[in-house]
């Protein structure tokens, strides 16, 4: 009885998060054709601050509303990037937006990323990507992009030398890297205003992923419930089942962390596993955590687990010998805790760490993993 009643609590509550998704899709109206670019004074990853007039020297203004965390506009970085060397030396501007606020974000929107779309987040990304464009931030109050009105990210805005709407809409038609598209509508459209005439195209269809603007907030907070409603258990485990689990006969990229209850460096860092199951559990991933807690001390195991929120696959050893659960885990740990692996499909060990992790680079580790990726 009690596990129906936690399937209709997720059930409703996932109508929910949907409803109020879709409902928050349509709140913002897009610039119409035509319309005068709308100035913004927004902080850019390389520490200026940036205003239309910071561009008006160029004949052609592109505006490109994107982001750290979303798989679509990842996958488009070397193509503005690219777009951005194509036409610079033409008199051809390119800025991007970030849209998004932070705090709008849930955890199991970020499957994709090792990061979301804070500020400090966006500086490290831009570094990464060596971008060529000032790369702005909006995420404080979103006034700028409430006057935009982009769909998704990437929204390309393109403007005329009179600051003028010429073209909204997508990059071009093919999302995933590598791939030859069929149509370069926002390249079409520059090409047409550099000579004089009128665009082909002048608004297409934005594939991507959605504005997450400050009224979703309750989406956050139905998130939270949800993943507080999820149960949370503890099972034996032995030295075979461990080396089985080692094997990783799945198809799902594992991650496995040795702990105890009275080791506190693996306490402290604990919530940072949580965060990361919640990130990628959605896709190729799970995260399994192995108590070395006596199995005389299972029940304080389960009740910080519980404390945790941890609803993934979590085990005990079931003996008090710890040396065979090291050799079981892995001959070249050398015992202390806490000890994490990364394990492959078919048992390849991608990573191991002895102590605590850097959670930004498991996360980097992650999603750069083949098993996993950054695209659809």
């Amino acid at each position: 009885m009690l596990k129906r009643i936690l399937i209709v609590v997720l059930f409703v509550t996932t109508l929910n998060i949907i409803f109020a998704h879709h409902a928050l899709w349509n709140e913002h109206t897009t610039l119409a054709i035509g319309a005068s670019a709308p100035d913004f004074n927004l902080p850019a990853t390389d520490g200026k601050h940036y205003s239309l007039s910071s561009f008006k020297d160029a004949k052609i203004l592109v505006v490109v509303f994107t982001c750290n965390h979303c798989p679509t506009a990842q996958a488009y970085e070397d193509r503005i990037i690219a777009l951005t060397n194509r036409y610079k030396s033409k008199g051809v501007a390119v800025v991007a937006i970030m849209p998004n606020d932070p705090k709008s974000i849930r955890l199991d929107e970020l499957g994709y990323t090792d990061l979301s779309d804070s500020f400090d987040e966006m500086k490290i990304r831009a570094a990464e990507k060596h971008f060529n464009f000032p790369y702005l931030y909006d995420g404080d109050d979103q006034e700028v992009s409430k006057k935009y009105g982009p769909i998704a990210t990437p929204h390309v805005f393109i403007f005329d030398a009179t600051r003028k709407l010429r073209y909204s809409g997508r990059v071009d038609d093919v999302e995933k890297p590598g791939k030859t598209p069929h149509h370069t509508d926002a390249a079409n459209a520059i090409d047409a205003l550099l000579q004089n005439k009128p665009v082909p195209i002048a608004a297409t269809k934005v594939f991507g992923c959605s504005i997450k603007w400050a009224e979703k907030s309750n989406w956050i907070t139905l998130a939270q419930q949800q993943w507080a409603a999820e149960p949370v258990t503890i099972q034996p485990i032995s030295t075979d089942s461990i080396q089985y689990l080692l094997q990783n006969h799945s198809n799902k990229l594992r991650l496995i962390n040795v702990w105890a209850t009275w080791c506190g460096p693996c306490v402290t860092e604990f919530p940072e596993f949580i965060t990361i199951n919640r990130m990628y559990r959605g896709r190729d991933f799970e995260f399994i955590s192995i108590s070395a807690d006596d199995p005389s001390k299972k029940q304080k195991a389960l009740a910080f687990l519980q404390s945790q929120q941890a609803s993934s696959h979590n085990y005990i050893f079931n003996s008090d010998d710890k040396y065979k659960l090291i050799e079981a885990i892995d001959p070249n740990w050398q015992g202390a805790l806490p000890y994490t692996l990364l394990v492959e499909p078919g048992g390849k060990i991608v990573y191991a760490k002895e102590g605590p992790i850097d959670p930004a680079l498991m996360k980097k580790t992650i999603v750069d993993n083949p098993y996993i990726g950054r695209y659809y």
